[in-house]
């Protein structure tokens, strides 16, 4: 079975590109694409304000943002329309991630996670990191874990649960969505937001003055998870992302979207 879908995808990916840039792929053989997506669409779990996840479009312009983007470029291949599944914050994504409401998440694929979901190779590399606001003292990433330091988490993410632990005399405070995030930095009732630095850079277009600083205290691994009972998908998934990777459609998506905080070579 894994290795009869990698063939057809395969084969899927060959003829797409030998059709020229832009050509819709052949449609997969019956059954092959509602491995991955039973209902007969590909329904992919985002949350707003992040470019890893989803930018709503805005006047003119497109929604945006790599879980968006390379997940309705997945649809493309499969031949199945595309269904993005847009909720408030990530939790609720993962939430549904787990139920089977939604067909794909494009998340950090943590050791908690993996127990409710299985995940693809790693699609994407983010750090992890703060954003201060205007006039704010702290310097580094490693001045934070102060006593009297109130760090702002997203409700329910990696970075409440890692960072809960790790600091030891800075608060963690977590907050309902991105959005409260950034009035209680520009208000004053937080000293420091806390997640991956693709978000704090576009969080920080919101919130004047503000700043992310130098150096990190995590690095997050993204790659697309599925309900778990669904493993018989996962070489089809793994398929996906490769031909992505290939051809450049993540880099795109990254570009597209704007994501900034991607490890410099080396580190």
């Amino acid at each position: 079975m894994k290795r009869t879908l990698g063939i057809h995808l395969l084969a899927l990916s060959l003829a797409a590109l030998l059709a020229g840039c832009g050509s819709a792929p052949p449609a997969p053989e019956p059954g092959l694409a509602r491995v991955l997506a039973p209902t007969g669409k590909l329904r992919v779990g985002l949350y707003p304000g992040s470019p890893t996840s989803i930018i709503p479009a805005s006047g003119s312009g497109e929604a945006r943002g790599v879980g968006h983007d390379v997940g309705r470029d997945m649809a493309r291949r499969l031949g199945v329309p595309f269904e993005p599944v847009v909720f408030e914050r990530n939790a609720e994504v993962l939430e549904a991630g787990k139920a089977g409401r939604v067909d794909l998440v494009f998340t950090n694929a943590t050791a908690e996670r993996a127990r409710f979901l299985d995940f693809s190779p790693t699609v994407l590399e983010i750090e992890q990191g703060y954003l201060v606001p205007r006039g704010s003292a702290i310097a580094s990433a490693a001045d934070v874990d102060r006593a009297g330091v109130r760090v702002g988490v997203s409700q329910g993410s990696t970075s409440q649960g890692v960072l809960s632990k790790e600091l030891k005399h800075a608060a963690v405070v977590p907050t309902p969505n991105l959005k409260v995030a950034a009035e209680m930095l520009s208000s004053g009732k937080l000293d420091a937001f806390a997640t991956n630095k693709a978000i704090l850079f576009e969080l920080g277009d919101k919130v004047p003055g503000s700043r992310v600083l130098d150096g990190r205290w995590g690095l997050e691994k993204f790659s697309f998870g599925i309900p778990k009972g669904r493993d018989a998908a996962l070489p089809l998934l793994g398929e996906l992302v490769a031909a992505a990777r290939a051809d450049g459609t993540v880099a795109k998506a990254a570009e597209r979207a704007g994501v900034r905080g991607t490890p410099t070579p080396g580190h």
